[in-house]
């Protein structure tokens, strides 16, 4: 019989995992791998804190990464259940999480944008798409429909279409801080490690707001949907039929 979640929920402390490591969601039990589930400890004032790089001190419980999971969590009052204290938790700890998560990816863009990773701009995003290895198109969540369905005919036309993510997950607001520049809406990601960190930090981001799709085993070995059959109107945050087994978001 299993254990009630809160029995098994707390770690030792912020140890070195190996890969595959597994642990109790606090809030429903379930057993899952820790690259799948977000850490909180409680801090000096007692509040509760997300660890989204597993390295804060003390003893941690583990939640998995969406909404749904951090809100059954609250409600379930898990968190003094497993630290076996009162614990105070911000009225926004699901948002507050939600921001660190989108940070995360936005910080990642950053770097790809310093590596040279991204062509900028409608005709720089369609030049790329025209014959550089491209990964990914971004658009700001409120682009204008014609960009966009012109940059996803230009994707269409590739051979390998289908393995090019489509993001539309940040406004243009919040691409311009990431990237030093004013009025992005457009964006064409190049290929490399760099790319990489930011498509494996927004899928996370994604499962975070969505949770799995229907018989989905979880983010790291999650499918996107087809950019060519999404016709770029929906987030696709990994390539389609990649499995990604090495979800380091935290960097």
């Amino acid at each position: 019989m299993l254990d009630q979640p809160h029995d098994n929920a707390l770690d030792a402390g912020p140890h070195k995992r190996a890969p595959g490591t597994q642990r109790f969601c606090a809030a429903s039990g379930a057993v899952k791998p820790v690259d799948e589930m977000i850490r909180f400890v409680v801090g000096p004032d007692g509040a509760a804190v997300p660890d989204l790089k597993r390295r804060l001190p003390g003893r941690g419980i583990w939640i998995t990464a969406t909404r749904q999971a951090l809100r059954s969590a609250i409600a379930r009052k898990a968190f003094a259940r497993a630290f076996k204290r009162d614990v105070r938790l911000a009225p926004d700890l699901v948002e507050t999480t939600e921001r660190l998560i989108e940070r995360a990816a936005l910080d990642a863009l950053a770097i790809c944008h310093k590596a040279g990773k991204l062509a900028i701009g409608f005709a720089n995003a369609d030049a790329a798409l025209a014959r550089a290895r491209v990964v990914a198109l971004l658009n700001a969540a409120e682009a204008a429909p014609d960009g966009t369905r012109k940059l996803t005919a230009a994707l269409q036309r590739r051979a390998d279409a289908a393995g090019i993510a489509v993001i539309d997950a940040f406004t243009s607001a919040q691409l311009d801080l990431a990237l030093g520049r004013s009025n992005v809406i457009h964006a064409a990601l190049l290929a490399g490690p760099e790319s990489e960190t930011f498509l494996a930090r927004t899928a996370r981001l994604d499962y975070f707001r969505t949770g799995p799709e229907p018989g989905s085993p979880g983010v790291g070995k999650r499918h996107a949907r087809n950019s060519a059959e999404t016709g770029g109107r929906r987030r696709n945050m990994t390539k389609h039929g990649e499995k990604r087994e090495n979800w380091d978001w935290n960097g």
